[in-house]
């Protein structure tokens, strides 16, 4: 399979190019030039399926003969070998917790498929890799771990500046070895722009080889299907498919389900849970896409004022609003409506949610309420435990560290400051060379 430049300015490219590159010449998003269609027949035997089969068969036309079936089979093995149960919260509403990787977030999925990629892409090279990536949380401690110590690979991450937890952080900026983190004084937009810039550089870009590990690199962004049709397999009513709710910030996440819905994944409808970053809901309501300066939640891995990946769910639905509101929905929690949220369902409950999941089961909580009949998911995309700060103060008590954050919790951090200039960070890396 090829992909197309977004901006269709650039040549198509295979899968091997379009991860190495992560962001076309033209500066568009990459997007496969169809979507595969899966047999009824793999939909019925989903259940009888092994995880890392499904993986496989999910990826395998994308990947194409970008590299040996044996390969392929490896890299999804390794990449989901961990659970993601569906937990029942309430008697209509379920958990997908995509929080049991290393980093214990859901981007554990992307990056490890995506590292463990570009690891075999660029076995052989003369010229080091350098991944440059912007994250507003848990992108940079999973691309961390992801990469960590990969022969041949430097990664960059840019981070906004007192905008993430103290445990994002401290994944992100205490491992050392080729792993780089630049804290930014500025928001999560300010980074992306960062990043974006660099990689049309061209004096940068003729020095180093830039690839990008952020939700728009399509290694990153397909493997997120996995979470989709694994909760599928696991959803006990086929008969019913389930609404899906997901915590949406740069909206890589909630477009891989619309594609695996796409591809013959049957899904009810899908909500796009978001803060008080309402782009998408305001863009539903108006049919008008007008950007924003971000605003500084307590689910802050969701601040984004304009998300990369929604160019995509709009090419999936032929840039027509109409035709995405037939399937899909997105509505804005506050941060105390998460506060209330999360302490209301651990006493009823006794379910701890961290600040996104909050936003997700609440989203969902009130579009079941106007549709009795339907039962639906909500996905848990990190462990609360990684926001610690905000949910203690909420439950008021001392939620229990898991030994990968014990490990890391004292470390000293281990960055660089640097205000949100292009000419500072590009100097910065070319002082690597």
């Amino acid at each position: 399979m090829n992909f197309y430049s977004l901006n269709r300015q650039s040549p198509e490219v295979g899968f091997k190019k379009a991860t190495i590159s992560g962001q076309a010449p033209d500066k568009g998003l990459y997007f496969p030039e169809f979507i595969p269609q899966f047999k009824s027949s793999f939909i019925k035997e989903i259940e009888d399926i092994p995880n890392e089969e499904i993986a496989y068969e999910v990826m395998r036309p994308y990947v194409g003969d970008s590299m040996p079936e044996n390969i392929l089979k490896d890299i999804v093995t390794q990449t989901v070998n961990f659970s993601i149960p569906l937990v029942p919260v309430k008697e209509s509403i379920f958990s997908l917790e995509m929080f049991h990787g290393n980093t214990l977030a859901f981007k554990d999925i992307g990056a490890r498929f995506m590292s463990r990629c570009l690891g075999y892409f660029v076995k052989g090279n003369d010229k080091k890799v350098t991944v440059l990536v912007a994250t507003s949380g848990d992108t940079g401690g999973a691309v961390a771990d992801g990469f960590y110590d990969v022969e041949g690979v430097d990664v960059v991450i840019l981070y906004p500046s007192g905008k993430v937890s103290t445990v994002q952080e401290k994944q992100l900026t205490t491992l050392g070895k080729n792993i780089h983190a630049i804290e930014v004084n500025g928001s999560f937009d300010d980074c992306q722009r960062l990043v974006k810039q660099a990689f049309v550089d061209p004096i940068l870009t003729s020095v180093l080889f830039l690839t990008s590990a952020n939700s728009i690199n399509v290694a990153r962004w397909l493997p997120q299907q996995f979470f989709y049709f694994f909760a599928y397999k696991q959803w006990v009513d086929k008969n019913q498919p389930p609404v899906i709710s997901i915590p949406s910030g740069n909206f890589g996440n909630i477009c891989a389900g619309l594609l695996a819905m796409k591809s013959g994944l049957p899904i009810q409808h899908f909500i796009a849970a978001c803060n008080a970053n309402d782009v998408v809901p305001e863009y539903l309501a108006s049919h008008h896409y007008k950007p924003k300066a971000p605003v500084a939640t307590i689910s802050n891995a969701m601040d984004v004022g304009d998300p990369s990946n929604f160019i995509r769910i709009q090419q999936l639905f032929g840039m027509d609003a109409s035709e995405l509101k037939k399937v899909f929905s997105s509505v804005s929690i506050t941060d105390d409506e998460t506060k209330n949220t999360i302490k209301r369902i651990y006493q009823e409950c006794n379910y701890l949610l961290d600040p996104h999941g909050a936003v997700g089961f609440l989203a969902l909580e009130r579009y079941l309420n106007n549709n009795h009949s339907q039962k639906g998911v909500f996905a848990e995309t990190a462990h609360p435990v990684k926001f610690y700060d905000v949910v203690e103060p909420v439950i008021q008590q001392k939620i229990p560290l898991p030994e990968s954050i014990e490990k890391i919790i004292h470390k000293t951090k281990m960055s660089v400051k640097m205000e949100a200039d292009y000419n500072s960070l590009r100097e910065w890396l070319l002082s690597m060379k």
